[in-house]
């Protein structure tokens, strides 16, 4: 009885479907871009969860603030997974692997879309309806931004990287 041939980086089924093949340096930037404003609220709300109720976006409308009351836990909670989604983008811009970038734009998308449907389907009380409409504007482009990079991060034809 013979033994399976050792696994080599050329025979695993990952290399051969060209999961572990870098992104173009855009696609690792458009992470970044990403990661940034995740962090920035993040500790926001970790460091200063009343102010951060209060005050964000740090100008008006004041978007948290328009659906009270404040709960400390729910702010500390809400920074913990900012600052977790801009912790995996930044990872995935560094190591730059597809199959890491596609991890950390499912781990951001499962956290844009919810997001984006719950303010859409609830308009914030303390909201006019053109401030809601643009929130949902925006939180939409968040929403899809994503996709950009994931169809940036696919292979080109004959395995060679659009750029």
């Amino acid at each position: 009885m013979t033994s399976p041939a050792p696994t080599s980086p050329t025979n695993r089924p990952e290399a051969s479907a060209g999961l572990t093949d870098m992104v173009p340096l855009w696609v690792r930037l458009g992470l970044v871009a990403l990661a940034v404003p995740q962090a920035l609220t993040g500790g926001w709300a970790l460091l200063d969860g009343a102010g951060w109720f209060e005050s964000f976006p740090g100008f008006d409308p004041r978007l948290v603030a328009a659906e009270p009351p404040f709960n400390a836990h729910l702010a500390a909670d809400a920074g913990a997974g900012f600052l977790a989604t801009a912790v995996a983008l930044v990872l995935a811009a560094w190591w730059g692997e597809r199959r890491v970038v596609w991890l950390a734009l499912a781990a951001y998308a499962a956290f844009a879309v919810p997001h984006l449907v719950y303010h859409w389907a609830n308009p914030a009380p303390g909201l006019s309806g053109a401030e809601d409409v643009r929130n949902v504007i925006s939180l939409g482009i968040a929403a899809v931004f994503p996709l950009v990079l994931w169809w940036g991060s696919r292979r080109g034809r004959g395995g060679r990287w659009s750029r």
